[in-house]
């Protein structure tokens, strides 16, 4: 398939280079602000859009549907695609893979799988091994598919995530309010006919499956325990479980002896940090690790 790239670069030399994973249901496109933050420091930036995803849909393909088989390998392959492609324009350039919601789980498999090709790795609104309902949410999707397909979309995981988010911030305003605090932000999401649709079950098995073994005592076992991880998390966001679940993934990274992670929670921050109210702080802090760990004049 043919995957869309986006590349911004600074005016000058070029220190090290970002790489952005998006997340579910939305588009790279959206992290221009932040690249242009970032260029001012002389940090690159790319971007793809995944599979099934901006402006990496094919002729015909629905929004959401990243692949009737294997859907998640694929599009971690569709990050190491892209990161060859990186190392080939900026050979001898740190490069840090930066993963926001569904692209921190994809950063996660990626470090696991590629980790040899970055320098570090920046988790936004992820989160942890799965819990309860994590679990029963993999069971579900199963019989979702039976009853729809791979290529079918699922009123109930809808309900069980998207809209289960939203709930804690009533009187909602629309049906995005969980993403940030920023009611412009919300408006720019929800007018954009690139966001916020329905993902395929096939697209929802893939995620949930990997949340089972991204951060499962097996595959962080054999990780590269020196690796840096920057965690970054709202303590209002549904997906991290305002701040549970993200716990959960310090606490397995610290039962494996990693020791480069660092974390921090903002506080009443939602879904998008990069979008929030706060998002200059958190840009900010963003380049200052970026900095100290590559150790950045």
């Amino acid at each position: 398939m043919q995957l869309h790239c986006y590349q911004w670069l600074p005016a000058g030399d070029i220190k090290a280079v970002i790489q952005i994973a998006h997340g579910m249901a939305e588009h790279g496109a959206r992290y221009a602000r932040l690249a242009a933050c970032l260029n001012a420091q002389g940090l690159a930036v790319y971007a793809n859009d995944h599979r099934g995803h901006g402006k990496s849909i094919q002729h015909g393909q629905a929004l959401g549907h990243m692949a009737d088989e294997d859907a998640w390998n694929k599009a971690v392959d569709d990050l190491d695609k892209l990161n060859t492609e990186i190392r080939s324009r900026h050979p001898n350039t740190p490069i840090i893979l930066l993963g926001h919601s569904m692209g921190s789980f994809l950063t996660q498999s990626y470090l696991s799988k590629y980790g040899e090709n970055i320098a570090a790795v920046a988790l936004s609104a992820s989160n942890g091994p799965p819990g309860v309902l994590g679990k029963i949410a993999q069971l579900i999707i199963r019989f979702e598919k039976l009853r729809f397909g791979k290529q079918g979309h699922s009123a109930l995981m809808s309900a069980m995530t998207f809209k289960a988010f939203n709930k804690a911030f009533k009187p909602n305003r629309t049906e995005f309010d969980w993403l940030s605090r920023d009611n412009a932000e919300v408006d720019n999401y929800v007018a954009d006919p690139l966001c916020g649709f329905e993902c395929s079950v096939a697209s929802w098995q893939g995620m949930l499956d990997a949340l089972t073994s991204i951060a499962s005592d097996q595959t962080l076992a054999v990780m590269d325990k020196s690796k840096a991880i920057y965690v970054i998390s709202g303590t209002d966001d549904p997906v991290g479980e305002k701040s549970k679940g993200v716990k959960r993934l310090l606490a397995a990274y610290k039962k494996h002896n990693f020791i480069n992670v660092t974390h921090k929670f903002y506080t009443e921050a939602r879904h998008e940090l990069f979008n929030e109210t706060n998002r200059d702080e958190v840009t900010n802090d963003f380049i200052a690790w970026v900095e100290a760990t590559l150790l950045l004049e």
